[in-house]
């Protein structure tokens, strides 16, 4: 090849390459802008979303997980399923397929008691009181060999659909004439020392079981009602020695960690104890409610009430769930707190642990999305 046309071959080529890399840089460019705007809208959206929220998800969830637009309306899975049923027929795995409608983390797979096996229960064995069982484990172990069982009265297990009512000592209860309907669920739960005797007509008669802690324990043993469950939710670990004492009938010794008197007898079989999963707690303390986390350590304002934990059980283990009696109106200071008694509503601002408006702000997305029923419509 003579020297010009080698020469003129050769800028023919850096031309050619020249062109390529502009091309290349021209819609590398285009790209980059392009990203870069579509960068720029989703940072926009993000700034108008709640703090914490995925780019993905912003529109859709809060905080906590929770869908952000609540409504009454069944998803067409559910409206398949449940659609056609009289508000008379229970539906089967209503509340917890609605739950998991509204709050995608969900799985209901989760037992009520402890029993033999409560070691392999990963969420909570790494947890202290409340919120698990870490250090308690002997002692756990010493009272479930004497109580031997670990569910549900047999006639209730062997129903192919619950219905349970949490009954809640509200004194929104007082008057509302509901006993007979409440007595008529197949479950009814009821709280510490709350009475039933002289209040029926407004609060039922019937008592599936009573969840309750030390010092929330019925003292006056003549208070107990029959054939119930006592149901034991431990919130530190003295409790488990408390209650160590119940099941044993033995002398109660060492209250000086307790905050108020306890009770020293509950007349009640070890077949008839059985202790709370405190799964329960931890999940509506973190997952729903959002109270602080502080190491998994009991601390100001991150233990939830005990009707709330009643819930979050129910929700696990009940195919439809309702509530009575919930609802602190901290607005009216002089109204009851309990239907059985005087106090006044102003007293609850004065609570350590709990943090009651957050409290009510998950009860009302259970509400409004008819995961559960409120029959006294306080939440």
């Amino acid at each position: 090849m003579k020297p010009t046309h080698k020469l003129i071959f050769i800028l023919c080529m850096v031309l050619v390459l020249a062109s390529i890399i502009y091309s290349c840089k021209k819609l590398h460019f285009h790209i980059w802008v392009q990203k870069t705007q579509h960068d720029a809208e989703e940072t926009a959206v993000v700034l108008t979303q709640p703090k914490g929220a995925e780019v993905n998800r912003i529109t859709v969830y809060d905080e906590q997980g929770f869908l952000l637009e609540l409504d009454t309306k069944l998803p067409p899975e559910l409206a398949y399923k449940y659609g056609n049923l009289s508000d008379e027929v229970c539906k089967p795995g209503y509340a917890a397929a609605k739950m998991a409608s509204i709050y995608h983390k969900f799985r209901k797979v989760m037992p009520m008691f402890l029993d033999q096996n409560f070691k392999r229960l990963e969420k909570v064995n790494n947890y202290l009181p409340p919120f698990g069982f870490k250090t308690q484990e002997k002692v756990i172990e010493y009272i479930l060999s004497a109580t031997k069982h670990y569910r549900l009265r047999q006639e209730l297990e062997s129903l192919s659909c619950k219905r349970c009512i949490i009954v809640g000592n509200g004194g929104i209860l007082f008057n509302k004439s509901l006993g007979s309907r409440i007595d008529g669920y197949d479950v009814v739960v009821r709280l510490n020392e709350a009475p039933v005797s002289g209040y029926s007509k407004d609060v039922g008669t019937k008592t599936t079981m009573r969840i309750t802690y030390p010092e929330g324990a019925i003292q006056n043993t003549e208070n107990y009602e029959k054939d119930s469950l006592f149901v034991f939710s431990a919130f530190k670990p003295l409790d488990f020695k408390w209650l160590r004492q119940m099941v044993f009938k033995e002398k109660v010794k060492g209250t000086e960690g307790f905050w108020k008197s306890v009770a020293r007898r509950v007349p009640r079989d070890a077949s008839e104890i059985r202790i709370l999963n405190p799964y329960f707690i931890q999940e509506a303390a973190f997952q729903f409610i959002g109270l602080p986390f502080n190491n998994g350590l009991m601390g100001k304002g991150n233990i939830p009430t005990l009707g709330t934990v009643a819930i979050t059980m129910a929700l696990h283990n009940c195919d439809e769930v309702a509530v009575a009696g919930f609802g602190y109106n901290l607005n009216m200071p002089n109204a009851p707190l309990h239907y059985y008694e005087g106090v006044k509503m102003s007293a609850i601002k004065e609570s350590w642990t709990h943090n009651i408006p957050k409290e009510k702000e998950f009860l009302r997305k259970l509400v409004k999305a008819k995961v559960i029923t409120d029959l006294t419509n306080g939440i």
